[in-house]
This record gives structure tokens, C-alpha cells and sequence, in this order.
């Protein structure tokens, strides 16, 4: 959910795409940084997003809004940074959705191009080798939780590394490793796909992660489809995908993979409505209980969803 000036995207909208003419039964919210505490501690302060959502998921439940279940897995932030001392937060958090909390995401979105880290760039560079990070996130396996890893693809490597300091936490790799097309790595399609790759292949590796299979509608995965007249359809979509979706599943296997709408974000890319068209397209040659594990079976395990 989002409320921001040039976005408005709450449970009324969500509800508009979900019952767009799929059979969605359950959404995962994941952290925007939206609806925190104005007052208290610092570190307090993002609570306010996941009371703000569980308060959504509740009136979603009660069917008024269709039959799919937003939120029926929420995911906030903390910060990780703060190592043991985290674990107020993650309590707090915990105690403001009993029944849907399920983990956090700590973007470590860096690079050493500026025009690229952007407002989004909410850390520093290394965060993932940092002793109090990885004290965080040791933190988060013995609680049970699990940790979103959003970063940039030449972050990859330091995400496998990560994921092998850290075995007993459960990782989800979000946007499939942050593919970055424009600016200083536009029309470097051979060298920055390579990269992306090899960087693929080492998170793969380790059994504790797992990949959300979306995200390319981000603008700065260096497709046009954001500027068009007219939107893109389901049948151009699927072929674009393709390459790089099936190279996911090649690397992870069906069984940790999981589709994502990224919505609202690449809401300004193609319609909900379309992009689960493309998903069913690009997934067709695959087995019926490989299908199920992407579009369902795999988040439902991860998120501890009941569909």
C-alpha cells in the first residue's frame, strides 16, 4: 500500500487489480516506508506501517472486498544496523500483526554511480559483510523470521555471501536481483547481463534463499514499456520476460520461486490484469506442479499463507 503525493494506492485499488480476472486469493504486503510513527523512537518509528496494514488486511477479510485476502502476509522494516538491539523493534512489530508478521526488508540498494543509488539508495555500501547487520539478521532466524534482500544486481555476490554467513535465515531475493539497464549500464547489455548471471548462480547456491520472479517493470530494468501510447499486451510481455525469468528457474528450481506483481510500482509498466496473462504465457511449457510452486505453492510455504 502507498500513499504518496503522485500515487495513491490503498486497499480500494489493490482490490480493483486483484479482481481484475485472476483467482488471487492472497496478496503479501512488503514494506514502502509509508505510515510510520511521527513521534517516539527512531527505531520505533516504522511500527506505524504495519499497524496501518494490519488494519487493511482486517477489513479485507471481511469479504467487502472481494474474495482475495490482501495482506494475508506482512512484511515491515527494521533496522538491521542496530544488531541484538533490533529485537525491541521485531517485538514490537510482531505484537502489531500477531497473526500476519512475517518478516522485514532492509533495502541495501547501493552502487558507486550516484545517478543510480537515487533516493532509493537506503544504505551504504557493505552493510551486507557488517558484523551488527549480520547480528540482525542471526536475530531474525532465531525469531523465525525471514529477511527480503532488495539490492542492485553487482550486489548479488555480496548477498551469497550473505546468505552462506547466515544459513538458518530464511532469504527472499526480491526483483530478481535488481537488473539495471539505463544510465551508466545502458548499452552494456553483453557485460551487465553476464554480470547479472554469475551473480544469479552464486545466490541460487545457497539453499536459504529463495527469488521473487517480477520487478522488470521498474523503469531502470531498460524496457520502454513505462513511455508507450499504447501498453504493452500479455503476448510481448511474456516474450520479454522469458529470458530472464527461465534463467531464475533454471538457477533456483520451481520450488523456490515465486511470481510477483511488484504493484504499484510496476503498475506504471503494464496492468495486473496483463502481467499475470504474461506469467501463465512464459510458464505454460513448465508441469503442472512446477506452475503451482511458482504461482502459489512456493509463497504460501515461505509466508506461512493458508490459501
Amino acid at each position: 500500500f502507498k500513499n504518496i503525493p503522485y500515487q495513491r494506492y490503498l486497499l480500494h485499488e489493490l482490490a480493483a487489480d486483484i479482481n481484475s480476472g485472476h483467482n488471487v486469493r492472497s496478496t503479501v504486503f512488503v514494506e514502502t516506508r509509508a505510515m510510520y510513527r511521527t513521534d517516539g523512537p527512531l527505531e520505533m518509528r516504522p511500527v506505524g506501517e504495519v499497524e496501518f496494514v494490519q488494519g487493511l488486511a482486517a477489513a479485507s477479510a471481511s469479504g467487502l472486498y472481494g474474495p482475495g485476502r490482501a495482506a494475508a502476509a506482512i512484511v515491515g522494516y527494521a533496522d538491521l544496523n542496530l544488531g541484538v538491539q533490533v529485537e525491541p523493534v521485531l517485538e514490537a512489530l510482531r505484537a502489531a500483526s500477531p497473526n500476519r508478521f512475517r518478516g522485514i526488508r532492509h533495502s541495501v540498494t547501493w552502487d558507486s554511480h550516484p545517478e543510480i543509488t537515487g533516493p532509493f539508495g537506503y544504505g551504504r555500501e557493505g552493510q551486507l559483510a557488517s558484523d551488527g547487520f549480520r547480528d540482525g539478521a542471526r536475530l531474525l532466524a532465531r525469531m523465525g523470521l525471514s529477511f527480503e534482500g532488495w539490492l542492485y544486481f553487482p550486489q548479488l555476490p555480496e548477498l551469497a555471501a550473505f546468505a552462506k554467513a547466515v544459513p538458518d535465515l530464511t532469504i527472499i531475493l526480491n526483483h530478481m536481483g535488481g537488473l539495471i539497464r539505463v544510465g551508466p549500464y545502458a548499452n552494456r547489455d553483453e557485460e551487465v547481463l553476464a554480470t547479472w548471471r554469475r551473480g544469479i548462480a552464486a545466490v541460487a547456491a545457497c539453499p536459504n534463499v529463495y527469488v521473487k520472479l517480477g520487478g522488470l517493470g521498474i523503469p531502470r530494468t531498460g524496457f520502454d514499456w513505462h513511455a508507450r501510447s499504447t501498453p504493452i499486451g500479455s503476448e510481448e510481455l511474456a516474450a520479454s520476460m522469458v529470458p530472464f525469468m527461465t534463467y531464475c528457474i533454471e538457477q533456483f528450481g520451481p520450488s523456490r520461486c515465486m511470481f510477483e506483481s511488484n504493484f504499484p510500482v510496476d503498475k506504471v509498466s503494464y496492468s495486473y490484469n496483463v502481467v499475470y496473462n504474461a506469467f501463465k504465457r512464459l510458464s505454460k511449457y513448465y508441469s503442472g506442479a512446477e506452475r503451482a510452486a511458482m504461482f502459489h505453492d512456493t509463497a504460501a510455504r515461505v509466508y506461512r499463507i493458508k490459501v
